[in-house]
């Protein structure tokens, strides 16, 4: 009986922070979409250039960020968890205060590295010195992170998703505005220099996460937090810091390393496809960038607001991984894996094949009527997001483990195949090798790490194969359904007009919508993701 309570609570507490995070993430997410439409407007003929730019600076940024570090909140939550279970809360303090101080020092270090060693990188970008400012403007935000990462490892290490999924909505929300408002002025009313109206979005993210911060330390403040960690003065208690920050280091290393797959393959795209297309073809440097934009830049907002749910739901799962692995749980680490795969299939399915369907309306809404080859590219990395979602749920699985050297190993497979394939991908496929390259890069550590787990949990294949087929029938059904409706609406809508492609997003994507939820209520599919609601909504609108 007691068994079956744990079990329950488990399912709650992972379905309520499940809620909590996506709903943050995709938010905060879906901010960084909508700007865009008129961030890339107000750019006017640099639009382009000036999300190539963007982009360029942002997985420079998105590196230093990881190894100074993201992950850490990962890592933190995970051992705030094993010390809580093992009723030692003076040793979670202890621990954080350890961290704190470190991720100080680290943050300078790493702001000042990446400060210094910008033109080294703009140059090995093959852009120039336009890419100095923009890396010289993000540094900033790198001094601030490390801290910031800690803190909200706090909150997801006690299972309280709610004050991180509100700090990332404050951060983003900051941080768009002070985006729209500098754009506006220096490409509207000023110089129309793009290069300084990028340089003013990108340390907008600084702004953003201190408004991040301040939400973070009003719920330190409101958990009765705050004071035993920054104010109070140590007790006497019989622990090795030093000890404990090794420890969480030596964890958080792994997850800091595999995490950093997306920005180090997108690195690698940003350092070899302009140098190696220019080599090969004779494009310009400025068309090389436009087209670096239609494949990495512009459809990025889109693919990163799908892959944010998906860590959103791997990452909810890790502490209580970690929890039944000290307990040794194995049946119920096995049925939290189940899970949560089922629910990113519930989600990225869906998602992913509405898009390509509305692919031509969707991308002109934000960027304008496409190329033939903006619009192809679009598509391929629409696809490729299946396999980005899966990794970014997959590797810290294994990690919550203490599988930290296989998924390590896992990784490196997949990058050496990264960097054995890249050259030849885009000598024989242009713009789509770079996409390709990183699709079946990713495949490997994908494979293998589901075996792994299935080796170690004992996850019935068979029931989640069952759950899976369903999922995709219900997609192929609400394909159908879109794409009839898309072909009635191109006799009288335009995919080329923007109001025309809204008219196609929203009635092809509610026909989605509606068909998605009544075959997922019917089935009792959507009661992995909202638990009890899903009755209610039964109810409401009468299905059986």
């Amino acid at each position: 009986m007691s068994e079956s309570k744990a079990k329950v609570s488990q399912q709650e507490q992972m379905m309520r922070g499940t809620a909590w995070s996506a709903a943050g993430n995709f938010i905060s997410r879906l901010l960084g979409v909508v700007y865009i439409i008129p961030w890339y407007l107000w750019m006017g003929s640099h639009a382009d250039k000036a999300n190539a730019l963007f982009t360029q600076g942002y997985n420079i940024y998105s590196l230093f960020l990881l190894i100074s570090t993201s992950g850490l909140n990962v890592a933190v939550a995970k051992q705030i968890a094993k010390y809580n279970a093992l009723n030692k809360k003076s040793e979670s303090i202890q621990l954080i205060r350890e961290f704190l101080k470190l991720m100080l020092i680290l943050g300078l270090v790493s702001a000042g590295t990446m400060f210094l060693l910008s033109p080294i990188i703009a140059k090995l970008s093959g852009v120039g010195h336009e890419l100095v400012p923009v890396i010289q403007s993000l540094s900033w935000s790198v001094l601030i992170f490390p801290m910031m990462s800690v803190i909200r490892g706090i909150f997801q290490g006690h299972n309280d998703l709610a004050p991180f999924a509100k700090s990332q909505v404050a951060e983003q929300f900051i941080r768009v505005v002070w985006m729209l408002l500098t754009a506006y002025f220096v490409m509207q009313l000023g110089s129309g220099d793009y290069v300084k109206a990028v340089t003013q979005s990108t340390f907008a993210a600084f702004l953003g996460m201190l408004a991040s911060m301040g939400v973070l330390f009003y719920y330190l403040a409101k958990a009765k937090l705050l004071k035993p960690i920054f104010f109070e003065k140590t007790k006497d208690i019989s622990v090795d810091a030093k000890g404990l920050l090794l420890e969480t280091l030596k964890e958080a290393i792994p997850f800091i390393v595999t995490g950093s797959a997306i920005q180090i393959f997108s690195l690698i795209d940003q350092f070899t496809y302009a140098n190696f297309m220019a080599m090969i073809s004779h494009y310009s440097r400025s068309e090389l960038s436009v087209q670096f934009a239609y494949f990495a830049s512009n459809p990025n907002k889109i693919v990163m607001l799908l892959v944010s749910v998906a860590g959103s739901i791997g990452g909810v799962g890790i502490a209580l991984l970690t929890e039944n692995y000290v307990k040794k749980d194995m049946k119920a680490a096995a049925s939290l894996i189940a899970n949560n795969l089922q629910m990113l299939f519930m989600f990225i399915m869906p998602a992913i094949v509405g898009i390509l369907i509305l692919a031509k309306p969707v991308y002109t809404i934000f960027y304008g009527a496409p190329t033939d080859m903006a619009l192809g590219l679009f598509v391929a990395a629409m696809v490729q997001t299946l396999f980005l979602a899966l990794y970014i749920m997959l590797s810290p699985m294994l990690q919550a483990m203490f599988e930290n050297r296989k998924a390590m190993r896992y990784f490196s497979y997949g990058l050496v195949t990264k960097v054995i394939l890249q050259v030849p991908m885009i000598y024989l496929f242009h713009g789509y090798g770079p996409l390709l390259s990183t699709s079946i890069a990713l495949a490997v550590p994908i494979v293998l790490s589901y075996l792994r787990l299935q080796q170690l949990t004992g996850i019935s294949p068979s029931g989640l194969n069952r759950r899976l087929q369903l999922i995709n029938v219900m997609t192929i059904i609400m394909a159908i359904l879109a794409a009839l409706v898309t072909l009635i609406l191109h006799l009288v809508l335009d995919p080329a007009s923007r109001i025309h492609s809204v008219l196609y997003v929203v009635i092809v994507g509610a026909v989605g919508m509606m068909s998605y939820g009544y075959m997922s209520l019917k089935t009792r599919m959507l009661d992995k993701l909202i638990g009890g609601r899903a009755n209610r909504l039964r109810e409401r609108f009468k299905i059986s």
